[in-house]
């Protein structure tokens, strides 16, 4: 017969089974936390990636590092003229013999615009993003700069693209050119174009633009009549390689090396980043596409 204080006895020692098993199920259950994610090796010098929605940082290496950045200065020439007051994308642009000397004498890539043609604005940003045409840029900065000179419209429309900077906390950026061609003080950080490039695909003519893979344009010529342009293919070879990209622009250059800020969209979660400084075309892609997979995998 078990008297009463042994059955006190018994209940304890029971309870104090339970609760070390519990313990023991709770260590158990928290030991073992979910693999951690492997934070990738680029080649590129500089790269930071970011979540769209809140700009939470995913990934960062020199972010913060100023360097050249060629052709994705084009994503501030863009930005500005898509905000300026009353746009008319389908307002025309005569081409100037002064474009095309300046692709000549810079060796610049070009949208192949042809002196005479009467170009539509939206016409021009696609020359300007997608084949990254320096006469794209050199037209848009002398259409909408002020001033009663060519020389005058392209400073003040450079003015705008450094305002513009400010405005969106670029604190790492200065913009001495229209297209990436700098005379020495043409600098960003991989940061900071991460931020622009964020706020410009806030645009839903920018998001078009960007993603594009190939577009043909049909101009007036100086005689009247209309010319089919070819077509331009979009530089961000990303549009085709990487499933749920949408965007944004590629830059090279002798100071430059291969640069492309980048963004994509899975599962309605949205990842931008930026890789300045990498070694090649191909390793730009291939350095954009690690960062995407971890910042995927960053987000769950």
């Amino acid at each position: 017969m078990i008297t009463a204080t042994q059955g006190i006895r018994v209940r304890r020692a029971a309870a104090v089974a339970v609760t070390t098993g519990a313990m023991f199920a709770t260590v158990a259950l928290t030991a073992a936390p979910a693999q951690a994610v492997t934070t990738p090796t680029i080649a590129a010098k500089t790269g930071f990636v970011m979540n769209n929605a809140n700009g939470g940082q995913l990934y960062a290496k020199g972010a913060n590092t100023r360097l050249s950045t060629g052709s994705t200065t084009k994503i501030m020439t863009a930005k500005v003229v898509l905000s300026q007051a009353n746009l008319n994308l389908d307002a025309k642009v005569t081409i100037q013999k002064a474009y095309s000397d300046y692709i000549v004498a810079n060796n610049a890539s070009s949208a192949r615009l042809i002196v005479g043609d009467k170009v539509t604005v939206r016409q021009l940003l696609y020359g300007l993003m997608l084949p990254s045409g320096c006469d794209a840029a050199y037209a848009l900065a002398d259409k909408f700069g002020s001033g009663t000179t060519r020389a005058a419209r392209v400073k003040n429309f450079i003015g705008k693209m450094n305002t513009t900077a400010r405005s969106l906390g670029m604190t790492n950026t200065h913009f001495d050119s229209f297209d990436g061609i700098g005379n020495g003080s043409n600098y960003s950080t991989a940061k900071d174009l991460t931020k622009l490039a964020s706020n410009a695909l806030k645009s839903a003519n920018f998001r078009a633009i960007v993603k594009t893979k190939a577009y043909t344009a049909k101009t007036i010529t100086r005689t009247g009549s209309t010319r089919t342009m070819g077509t331009w293919t979009n530089t961000n070879t990303l549009l085709s390689s990487y499933s749920g990209t949408i965007g944004v622009k590629t830059g090279s250059g002798p100071e430059a090396k291969y640069c492309l800020v980048f963004a994509a969209t899975r599962g309605g979660k949205t990842v931008v980043g930026t890789v300045l400084a990498s070694t090649s075309t191909t390793q730009r892609a291939t350095d954009a596409t690690r960062l995407l997979n971890y910042g995927f995998a960053r987000l769950g």
